[in-house]
């Protein structure tokens, strides 16, 4: 649904986006993250055909955004950056002015997609008198109003209470079940990321230092937790048995192909090294972050 391949856009000497490829096949609820100023609002607006490349290939749908933009984006609905609406008429009134910008849309359309976000008790209220919620949800109804195959969300949920956080996950969840939309979602949010996305990427400095699957991330990259009293013995010993090829935050141990927990333990008590515990450790998608961004070193732009 959308392939980027070797991506650049430069805003006058400055690199926003660095050489950027990415993929996001059909039925996929994909990832973009990064902190502010890494490249995720240019890489959006690029396919959205808002901001165009400075060099590489954008395709939305099969098409190529920057020759085919009509063609490229009329099964895309999108939130990007802050919605806008006019906040004197009615979310209903809101909904088939904005629509008729592209396509005329039936009452029963607006009517479908209301219901879908959950806004039909008050879609005849003036705009002004929503909650951020609600405007959140008005927002995404736009975005469904041409029944869209592909769902860009750029940080849908900023802003929100914990219940409305919960409820936008649910809707994004419903979303993808039972329309089948390919989904890709901007978020500072990592924990909703975890819970909602299959694949990540992450951007630091306008290129990508991270691409793959949320499952992977979860599995720590193999690594274990060793609680013992003297880690820097036990991992002087371990190594040396060649039973693991790294170690990390003085509690972290990666085993060697083929090696298990119970070889490392009893490793280590034969040699007289307590083992308080020892287990598989599974990362959150924030930890991964966090860890990811701090140790990779983007050189800065020449230009």
């Amino acid at each position: 649904m959308i392939s980027i391949t070797q991506v650049t856009k430069k805003f006058g000497s400055r690199t926003a986006v660095d050489h950027l490829s990415l993929s996001v096949p059909r039925g996929e609820i994909f990832g973009l993250l990064g902190h502010n100023g890494a490249g995720k609002s240019t890489a959006i607006g690029m396919m959205l055909g808002q901001v165009w490349p400075t060099s590489g290939e954008v395709r939305v749908c099969g098409f190529d955004v920057t020759s085919q933009r009509n063609k490229a984006l009329q099964k895309v609905g999108a939130i990007f950056e802050a919605p806008v609406f006019y906040d004197y008429l009615s979310g209903w009134r809101n909904l088939e002015i904005l629509s008729s910008y592209t396509a005329p849309t039936s009452r029963e359309r607006i009517r479908e997609v209301v219901d879908w976000v959950g806004l039909t008790g008050r879609v005849e209220s003036k705009v002004r008198t929503y909650s951020h919620g609600m405007r959140s949800r008005l927002a995404l109804a736009q975005a469904l109003l041409p029944k869209p195959e592909l769902l860009i969300l750029d940080e849908p949920s900023d802003g929100l209470d914990p219940e409305g956080i919960h409820e936008m996950r649910n809707t994004i969840q419903r979303l993808h079940r039972e329309l089948g939309l390919t989904i890709l979602l901007s978020s500072h949010l990592l924990n909703e990321v975890e819970q909602l996305c299959t694949r990540i990427a992450v951007l630091q400095r306008g290129r990508k230092v991270f691409e793959g699957n949320v499952a992977d991330v979860r599995a720590g990259r193999g690594r274990v937790t060793l609680k013992t009293p003297d880690f820097a013995a036990a991992a002087a010993v371990l190594l040396g048995l060649g039973l693991i090829t790294a170690t990390s935050e003085g509690k972290f141990i990666s085993l060697g192909d083929g090696h298990t927990t119970a070889e490392v333990t009893q490793a280590l008590v034969s040699s007289g090294i307590a083992v308080d515990g020892i287990w598989q450790h599974e990362q959150t998608v924030e930890d991964f972050y966090m860890s990811l961004v701090n140790s990779t070193t983007v050189a800065p732009d020449s230009n």
